[in-house]
């Protein structure tokens, strides 16, 4: 899971300007590598096109129907293994990674729903992953964002 928000936090806004951690060849495949990845610029680019996707469905703006194009011709099949069952993921190399981070976002869903969001300051392009008990985290960084949005409503309050 921890990737999969490394995934869609990639592109933030650093001082009002985007940063992309998937934008050239070195950075991005040194990402990619660090996740697993082979760090290819086919991986790169796939990988740029599913976060695009997975960050639209995550905000509501596009349906998770949208991610069906991204996994044509991947397959799950069992293999035996002396530990047991396990599903092994059949895919061409530079997909496996962005495939495993859609795969990602569903067992979140799956097992947490809801509870991945994007920051609720309208300034902010990050995403968190609400893991308190009652389900009420609205910012990527209490530090940052919302110690900024409460500052803001304060500031509308006593004017």
């Amino acid at each position: 899971m921890e990737s999969l928000l490394d995934l869609l936090n990639s592109r933030p806004l650093v001082n009002g300007e985007e940063q992309d951690a998937l934008g050239g060849a070195a950075e991005g495949g040194c990402w990619a590598r660090e996740r697993g990845g082979d760090g290819s610029l086919a991986e790169l680019a796939l990988l740029r096109e599913v976060r695009d996707v997975l960050r639209d469905v995550v905000s509501g703006r596009s349906s998770p129907a949208a991610l069906a194009p991204l996994l044509e011709g991947v397959h799950q099949v069992p293999e035996v293994t002396p530990d047991g069952l396990r599903w092994a993921l059949k895919t061409p190399p530079h997909a496996r990674l962005p495939v495993e981070m859609i795969l990602a976002w569903a067992r979140t869903e799956e097992k947490l729903p809801g509870r991945l969001r994007p920051c609720a300051n309208g300034e902010c392009r990050l995403f968190l992953l609400d893991r308190s008990r009652a389900n009420r985290a609205r910012w990527c960084s209490m530090a940052a964002c919302g110690n900024r949005e409460k500052a803001r409503r304060h500031y509308k309050r006593t004017q």
